[in-house]
């Protein structure tokens, strides 16, 4: 009876620790020139932000991306947990600017 409570606490312990872990995105700085979405075929973000080596598709709650149209900028962003999709870049979700 005793093993059966240790295994027992065991497997609930282990279960509050996955559930308690979370995959937080982490900010990161990215690089090119911002551009309006305009058309895709992925449909998600109202910008892209074009770098070197890969497209990315951009959206903001805290900075007016429309201000930066044809610029190259530095950003900070996380990535959108759940994308890309449908074949689209990864989806960027910026918290900062700079040019």
């Amino acid at each position: 009876m005793k093993t059966l409570s240790i295994v027992g606490f065991n497997i609930i312990f282990l279960f509050a620790i996955a559930c308690g872990s979370s995959s937080q995105s982490v900010a990161t700085e990215y690089t090119g020139t911002i551009e309006p979405a305009g058309i895709t075929s992925y449909q998600y973000g109202t910008h892209r932000l074009i770098t070197d080596d890969e497209t990315y598709a951009l959206k903001s709650e805290k900075v007016d991306l429309n201000k930066y149209e044809g610029k190259k900028v530095t950003l900070t962003a996380e990535k959108v947990e759940g994308y890309p999709v449908d074949g689209g870049p990864i989806f960027l979700n910026v918290m900062t600017i700079k040019e």
